[in-house]
């Protein structure tokens, strides 16, 4: 496959690594320095296209290649109001836009386990809940679009909550979910799920050793999206 990278920092150089080292050849690395290389660029040599920029370029990203023919898959955060708008954009361009907060197989498995534990504790008293999520300095957007996904896991299966916020930017109601955002060198990634009551806590955690396991998924997604159509997700590549 040729495969364009959309986002070429420390993510990008090593989404570009595992690629060319499963056989794959890279049709372009366009980041900010040279986005204007892009228009530059023969569509019909693009099998897809891998974005992981920065949420001010995301969605420009994602319509070039939806309009161009490309199948595009995602792992930008920080942008998702204007998800919908994309949505509509593949279905008139009979596109395939895949999008997901985080591709490592490891976080959508307790993506499950979050959303099963939801429900076990919907049927529960005297619990709070609470999430929080550990990353590098330099992850801009906060929360993590992993929290989010963990906190709309919480909130579709424990009827206590309606909506999720941010501690320390806002208060929140009895019915919002609080989400702890902390920046922390060098950590890739960690998320802690809390219940707890004044007889004991249960806690579930995801803790990534590396960005190994996003990249891998990001080059595993754009190799089975190939013939695909509409706007798919890690459920429909994990068939969960």
């Amino acid at each position: 496959m040729n495969i364009l990278l959309l986002g070429y920092g420390k993510m990008g150089h090593l989404i570009g690594q595992i690629a060319e080292s499963r056989g794959h050849s890279l049709a372009g690395k366009i980041n900010i320095d040279n986005r204007s290389e892009l228009d530059q660029l023969d569509a019909s040599q693009i099998d897809a296209a891998i974005e992981f920029s920065q949420p001010e370029a995301a969605v420009e990203n994602i319509k070039w290649c939806l309009e161009n023919g490309i199948p595009i898959l995602s792992g930008t955060t920080g942008w998702l109001e204007k998800k919908p708008e994309l949505d509509v954009l593949t279905a008139e361009k009979n596109g395939a836009f895949f999008y997901a907060s985080n591709y490592s197989i490891g976080v959508n498995i307790f993506f499950k386990v979050n959303e099963f534990l939801a429900k076990l504790m919907n049927e529960t008293t005297g619990y709070t809940a609470s999430i929080e999520e550990i990353h590098h300095t330099a992850k801009k957007d906060a929360p993590s679009g992993t929290a989010i996904t963990l906190a709309e896991g919480i909130i579709d299966n424990k009827a206590d909550f309606k909506d999720w916020y941010l501690t320390g930017e806002m208060d929140g109601s009895e019915q919002s979910l609080p989400i702890t955002s902390k920046r922390i060198d060098p950590a890739p990634g960690t998320h802690i799920i809390r219940y707890q009551s004044e007889i004991d806590d249960i806690e579930i955690s995801h803790t990534a050793h590396s960005r190994q396991g996003f990249a891998l998924g990001a080059v595993l997604v754009a190799e089975w999206i190939q013939g695909k159509k509409g706007v798919l997700s890690m459920n429909d590549f994990l068939s969960f």
